[in-house]
């Protein structure tokens, strides 16, 4: 192996631009109960969930777990 990474690159950035759909998601979700009129204990009641889900999510790409689960590929791998 050459050391090709096939176009991933591992970097805070990318990880955040990943993750950003789903935080954005979730922050909307608690705008929205807000906006309601729901009691705000609410908002903050499933605002540590989404975060921490969020945090995963970004630990998840900038380590490179996400494109670890494939396997390594390319010409020179044996099947």
């Amino acid at each position: 192996m050459d050391g090709d990474t096939s176009g991933y690159e591992l970097s805070r950035k990318r990880a955040f631009l990943a993750t950003l759909p789903f935080l954005a998601l979730g922050i909307a979700d608690v705008v929205l109960l807000l906006e309601w009129g729901l009691d705000p204990l609410w908002g903050f009641m499933i605002l540590p969930p989404i975060l921490f889900v969020s945090v995963l999510a970004w630990l998840a790409f900038r380590g490179g777990f996400v494109r670890d689960r494939t396997g390594p590929t390319g010409p020179d791998v044996e099947k």
